[in-house]
């Protein structure tokens, strides 16, 4: 039955995916898909490298051999990442590596802050149960812009998000009403963020006790208490915004939305999540829980 089911949606979520979430091997899928159906002829190296270049080309040439393997993996090309590496040789694509860049915080202030509810627990089983949230900034001809997000630790989705030319109290408020709209997410939701004065303001607070939300912020000057979130500025900045020179803040808010709802919630394939997208791995879990 697991077999048939992987088999009936594998052109909906990677097998590799499926696979671990049903607790079988690649492997004794593979073989039974062999043993028991008509496999069809395996595909002609020519449209492997096809593949290869309109999958870098879909990624913005932001996929090493690591991803390239999933993505193909996807398409229904078992590879392992070894040939995922020489196929990309051989079709002239490779990724591009991100330059070094500051982010900073401004955690001087005199206002109230809240514990480290989270304490790095970044691993949680059902949607809605932890965001995690922070500020970047992307220059622009006329200025800053300046970029809230959150995200949702379950599967990596950023669920609510809000730019302007102003780093306020304001941007992370609205940020998170646009995932509280999406989201409808109950009370006991923990939402941790830095230490920024922005997350200390009254608004933020009002906002959380509105809906019976918990705060959580890290420790002071460690970064790592929120990974997630550096870890997906890093993306956006070395796989979007470091290849463009943005002349109008709405141009970069144009291509930033692009980013986030068009390619990294959609497409982008996530190490952590099995080399899947934050919203196939929802549906997916959606349906598993179907057919359990």
């Amino acid at each position: 039955m697991k077999y048939a089911f992987i088999t009936q949606h594998k052109k909906t979520w990677p097998i590799a995916l499926m696979c671990r979430l049903l607790g079988v091997s690649r492997n004794a899928y593979y073989r039974h898909r062999r043993r028991h159906q008509n496999q069809p002829p395996a595909p002609e190296h020519q449209a492997m490298l096809a593949a290869v270049k309109d999958i870098a080309e879909a990624s913005g040439y932001s996929y090493g051999a690591r991803r390239m393997k999933g993505a193909l993996n996807a398409l229904g090309y078992p590879v392992g990442r070894r040939k995922a590496r020489s196929l990309m040789r051989e079709a002239g694509v490779s990724a591009r590596y991100r330059k070094k860049y500051k982010v900073t915080t401004n955690s001087h202030h005199q206002q109230p802050v809240f514990e480290n509810v989270l304490k790095r627990a970044f691993t949680v089983a059902e949607p809605d149960q932890a965001y995690v949230s922070d500020i970047t900034y992307i220059w622009t001809q006329e200025g800053w812009l300046y970029l809230a997000v959150y995200i949702d630790l379950f599967s990596r989705r950023v669920v609510g998000w809000s730019m302007g030319s102003r780093m306020n109290a304001r941007l992370v408020t609205d940020a998170l009403q646009m995932a509280l709209w999406q989201r409808r997410p109950t009370a006991g939701l923990i939402v941790h963020s830095d230490r920024g004065s922005q997350y200390a303001s009254n608004a933020y607070r009002r906002l959380l006790n509105a809906h019976g939300l918990v705060g959580s912020m890290s420790r002071k000057g460690d970064c790592w208490d929120n990974a997630v979130a550096e870890s997906f500025f890093a993306s956006l900045k070395k796989e979007r915004v470091q290849w463009k020179h943005y002349q109008t803040r709405a141009e970069a808010q144009q291509d930033i939305l692009d980013y986030i709802a068009m390619f990294y919630n959609s497409r982008r394939l996530h190490s952590y999540l099995d080399y899947t997208s934050p919203n196939d791995y929802e549906s997916a879990m959606v349906e598993l829980k179907k057919a359990s």
